[in-house]
């Protein structure tokens, strides 16, 4: 670790020089004046740890000093000395930026503590924003896999729409990235400083759900002992992400309308509205305007969440980009289990090129991540595909035909044909997990909610297949 530097101003030479000596005694790099004004003009922003300085000094006071300083670096820090401690004097000095107050006379020890104290908060300032960054990188459009003109369409719009602070609606089917789109927009986007928060709207009973989105005041019900923070209060100045919005009940639906309305919500139990700034990007793998037309989503809810509307497509519908996927979750699990897989043979290619994958990306991802753990040589082959493509111990889960279309209807239309096929793969997936819907929906890359909401919509009894 390199020597912190510290540059020390104070007119007294005397407690000059005992500082001086106090803080290079512990290891720090020290450079003293009794000038400030030679002070001032010697710092340069990036060449400084801490700022040390005495508030009453004549020819330029310590408030002046915190301001030069502030404004040639306004993240290091500054301790400021005084032997005359009032209230104003202290309110001042850290509306102007300092990080600490230092009263004569003090103990050594108390020196070193404050010094110490203010060097670690640097410290953990400079790894939170490296840590931003780096999240940040994580999420930027270069991240996001795949060369078909559907995928390059879409980037080209949440490209435009990421600087403009409006909410945006994100539908497709369980798997297809929605919340990585989200995570892109928020990066993007003049509130990337701020918190990105998500909640799973399906995932939660509605008492559970209103309380964590909402927070609630304590005394508000039995167990509420504290006073809570909820979701889109902590996601204040930055992005709140709803995925599977379409499952919020009336009562959280008519809160949330309000909320986004006025920019003001209450916790459950609280009597004062708390002002938010959020931005609100939401997801569904359902068709919110169907939903509208039966009643069980609020229409003007729905315009306020549909400023801006992407649709995702399923991978089928963009098997271009299954192999660039695929290559990318290899190399990902290469370099975290530092293992040397080189690709795929040709029959595992054509295998996974011509999968459905009603799953998408997600089950994509957990079957490249299961091959790779079996797979003994230094390509991923066919045998080691089709284990986590089909499961062979059950008849049912014979595989899917290699071209979907070979089995369309073309008197039908989309939807019909989508109907037969979601009914089709949902009993075949009942049947190979023994009507368990948590092994089915591990099996299949989707969350249990999504699963129970297709098996009510097209009249599949679980228990037929238990």
């Amino acid at each position: 670790m390199s020597t912190k530097k510290i540059l020390l101003i104070d007119n007294e030479e005397g407690m000059c020089r005992m500082m001086k000596a106090v803080l290079s005694d512990n290891g720090y790099q020290v450079k003293a004046f009794t000038q400030p004004r030679e002070a001032v003009k010697e710092f340069q922003a990036n060449q400084w740890d801490l700022v040390v300085s005495d508030i009453k000094m004549p020819g330029m006071s310590g408030l002046q000093v915190l301001q030069s300083i502030k404004e040639k670096d306004h993240s290091i820090p500054v301790i400021m000395i005084t032997a005359y401690a009032t209230v104003d004097t202290s309110i001042q000095a850290l509306r102007k930026g300092a990080y600490d107050m230092l009263t004569k006379p003090f103990e050594p020890e108390e020196l070193l503590y404050r010094v110490k104290n203010a060097l670690k908060h640097t410290q953990l300032l400079a790894e939170n924003n490296e840590l931003k960054k780096k999240l940040a990188g994580n999420f930027t459009f270069d991240n996001i896999i795949g060369s078909s003109q559907k995928l390059k369409n879409i980037l080209e719009t949440v490209t435009k729409i990421a600087a403009r602070d409006m909410p945006v609606l994100i539908s497709g089917e369980s798997g297809t990235g929605k919340e990585l789109i989200a995570q892109a927009i928020h990066y993007n986007s003049p509130r990337r400083e701020h918190r990105f928060m998500a909640i799973n709207c399906g995932a939660l009973p509605e008492s559970v759900l209103e309380s964590e989105l909402f927070g609630y005041k304590k005394g508000a019900f039995t167990g509420a002992n504290c006073d809570h923070e909820g979701i889109i209060e902590a996601a204040d100045g930055g992005t709140l992400f709803l995925d599977e919005v379409g499952n919020l009940s009336a009562k959280v639906q008519k809160t949330l309308l309000r909320a986004l309305q006025e920019q003001e919500f209450m916790r459950i139990g609280d009597r004062v509205a708390t002002k938010v700034d959020v931005r609100i990007i939401s997801a569904t793998n359902t068709d919110l305007l169907e939903q509208v037309h039966s009643g069980t989503f609020r229409e003007d809810l729905y315009y306020r969440l549909n400023v801006i509307h992407i649709f995702l497509p399923p991978l089928r519908e963009r098997r271009e980009d299954i192999l660039l996927l695929a290559t990318h979750f290899m190399k990902l699990q290469n370099q975290k289990f530092n293992t040397r897989i080189q690709g795929f043979t040709p029959e595992a290619i054509k295998a996974l090129v011509n999968f459905s994958w009603p799953g998408n990306v997600r089950q994509l991802s957990n079957v490249i991540e299961a091959c790779m753990a079996v797979e003994i040589g230094d390509r991923i082959s066919l045998s080691a595909v089709n284990q986590f493509l089909y499961d062979a111990s059950h008849p049912d889960t014979t595989p899917l035909p290699q071209d979907f279309s070979e089995e369309l209807t073309a008197g039908e239309n989309y939807s019909s044909n989508l109907a037969r096929f979601e009914t089709e793969y949902l009993i075949k997936l009942l049947h190979a997990s023994k009507g368990n819907i948590e092994k089915a929906a591990r099996k299949a890359g989707m969350n249990m909610a999504t699963i129970y909401r297709k098996l009510k919509k097209y009249h599949i009894n679980k228990e037929d297949y238990c």
